[in-house]
């Protein structure tokens, strides 16, 4: 399901509450999932040199420091997101002003 098909969805006033709900959790799912995608491309590119049978030890220590990096900073941009949101006035209220 792509974020087009979820917001047209999420346009319609009368959605049912469930499909409405199922679909949130499917976007949360996708989403979730790109981002597991995108850690393993990049921690992959920066730790592995050369695929074998066995990790080396420094292998597998930058792929435990590349997952704890890229986890901190995931949820730093979404903590500074959050705060910029907040921090904000909503558009149409900023309208009637």
């Amino acid at each position: 399901m792509d974020s087009s098909s979820s917001s047209s969805a999420a346009g319609l006033g009368s959605v049912d509450p469930q499909l409405q709900h199922f679909i949130e959790v499917e976007t949360q799912k996708q989403r979730f999932q790109q981002l597991v995608h995108q850690m393993t491309e990049l921690c992959w590119e920066k730790c592995m040199e050369k695929p074998g049978p066995k990790l080396d030890s420094r292998a597998e220590a930058c792929f435990v420091n590349c997952v704890e990096r890229f986890i901190d900073t995931s949820q730093f941009i979404l903590n500074r997101l959050e705060q910029t949101q907040k921090s904000k006035p909503v558009f149409s209220e900023s309208l009637s002003d």
